[in-house]
């Protein structure tokens, strides 16, 4: 059941600003925030370099340093933020209501090297990880699906479970082109969902006033 929400109503449910849990996912893996260390410190250094000089743009370059040190901060505060707004540019909203249909594991490559074997030859290691992949469909049949990293929690998850999400699409009648939020299995209490974009409390009380 797809339950029409006003675009008012977005705002509650989904920050401008990304929230704790936005920016833990965006801040990534190890090697993302080395990468972004690397970035900080680089530009960190040859700024305050520049601002050192003594030059008319000092205090402009003591800035930048000082922006440039902080972007491993506002780096991911940055980039949760963009996908939020991103999200709130569809057009139409709605709950959706329905149930898991099907349940199935995938392996994904999160990241690989090469390393020397014991014949001295390169090889490439990839890290993989696994993947729970669940269908939802309700009483007008198949909906969409949602994937996310397999916990230890998600072995709570079973077909024909309930589960609700927002949904959201330009086409008024969400029959095409159509984009899931993180869900919440209300039986369970457990959120699935690769980023978290909604405000948990917030959604599960619009739930129990929409659906209750």
């Amino acid at each position: 059941m797809l339950i029409p929400i006003k675009q008012t109503q977005i705002t509650k449910l989904i920050p401008s600003v990304g929230t704790g849990g936005q920016f833990k996912f965006s801040l990534g893996n190890p090697r993302k925030i080395l990468q972004r260390v690397i970035i900080s410190s680089i530009g960190g250094f040859i700024t305050l370099l520049i601002g050192s000089a003594g030059n008319q743009t000092n205090n402009f370059w003591l800035l930048l340093c000082v922006v440039f040190f902080l972007y491993i901060i506002w780096g991911p505060i940055l980039e949760s933020s963009r996908k939020n707004i991103k999200f709130k540019q569809y057009k139409f909203y709605s709950i959706f209501d329905g149930y898991i249909s099907d349940i199935y594991k995938t392996e994904k490559i999160e990241s690989s090297r090469e390393q020397s074997n014991r014949q001295g030859r390169l090889e490439l290691v990839e890290n993989k990880r696994t993947w729970l992949v669940i269908e939802l469909e309700d009483k007008d049949g198949y909906l969409d699906k949602i994937s996310f990293p397999m916990e230890k929690k998600h072995s709570q998850i079973r077909i024909g479970s309930n589960i609700r999400c927002l949904v959201s699409s330009n086409n008024r009648n969400f029959d095409r082109d159509i984009y899931l939020t993180d869900a919440w299995l209300p039986d369970v209490n457990i959120w699935v969902g690769e980023y978290p974009y909604l405000l948990r409390p917030a959604f599960e009380e619009i739930c129990y006033i929409y659906l209750k």
